[in-house]
């Protein structure tokens, strides 16, 4: 009788070559409760290659075209069994124990619908990753750039949680999604990625479904990882820009549809194409 796993992981990569031995390796090929899975988006730099040559215990789902992060990641849900999913980053390195400890977390608080453990820089000082849902008064003091003036007020940087020190366990509206565990439950209850937010916000639309669900997510800084920040998104950074903006559109349109979240819209566009033009300036 096969032994359902008790965690599946899920990583989807995109030409990351340079990533995702160190992520592999981190995670256990004899352990009857985690498997793994990549979901590769038409790699061309050896990222299969790397994959199916040194890590033949990890399930590789190969797309001949690049389907986007949301989609990947779907792929990886219906061909995976465990209780628990765990999303992670090809850039994303867990330290010792940090998985054990989160499905433990998991076992002991059924009423999660999510959690996440503190993600660490390389040079392991601690990296910000949680967030509050995005609201129109804070698109607008990013716009003014009010939230990198006053870096710790509750009022202008209340987007970025800039004032957390995140080293305290403590319930949060989104964790970043490079490293996210969800009960399979909670995706059959609230769904799965929503494919119109291909490469961002995503993570965002997933965790408000689930808050929305009344179900609590978890920052966990007993578990931590290594990660990388942008080590995908920076070979292709002027479309990224332009996507991460128009996810931001999208995010409030689905969410929060009023006149003046239109009119975000357009500034959202306008702001994504000033990103663009100052950064071919200074290449």
């Amino acid at each position: 009788m096969k032994m359902i796993p008790r965690v599946s992981v899920i990583i989807v990569t995109w030409n990351s070559s340079k990533c995702i031995d160190e992520c592999l390796a981190r995670l256990g090929r004899d352990s009857s409760d985690v498997e793994v899975l990549v979901v590769d988006n038409n790699s061309q730099d050896g990222t299969q290659e790397i994959v199916s040559d040194r890590f033949p215990w990890v399930r590789l789902i190969r797309n001949s075209e690049n389907l986007g992060y949301a989609k990947a990641n779907n792929q990886g849900i219906d061909e995976s069994s465990g209780e628990y999913v765990l999303f992670l980053n090809p850039d994303v390195i867990l330290n010792d124990q940090a998985l054990p400890k989160m499905i433990a977390l998991a076992q002991t608080n059924p009423e999660v619908g999510a959690l996440a453990p503190q993600l660490l820089y390389p040079d392991l000082t601690v990296q910000p990753s949680c967030r509050a849902f995005p609201t129109l008064r804070m698109m607008v003091w990013e716009f003014l750039g009010l939230s990198h003036l006053f870096p710790k007020s509750k009022t202008f940087a209340s987007w970025r949680m800039g004032y957390f020190d995140h080293t305290s366990i403590r319930e949060v509206d989104q964790p970043m999604g490079s490293c996210l565990m969800v009960p399979r439950r909670v995706l059959t209850q609230v769904g799965i990625f929503d494919d119109h937010f291909p490469m961002f916000m995503n993570d965002v639309d997933l965790c408000y479904r689930i808050k929305k669900a009344g179900l609590p997510i978890l920052f966990f800084p007993e578990a931590s990882a290594i990660h990388r920040l942008g080590e995908s998104t920076s070979k292709v950074k002027p479309k990224m820009i332009i996507s991460s903006h128009r996810s931001i559109y999208r995010y409030f349109k689905k969410h929060h549809p009023s006149l003046m979240n239109e009119f975000l819209g357009s500034l959202l566009v306008v702001a994504a194409f000033v990103r663009v033009a100052l950064l071919k300036l200074k290449s």
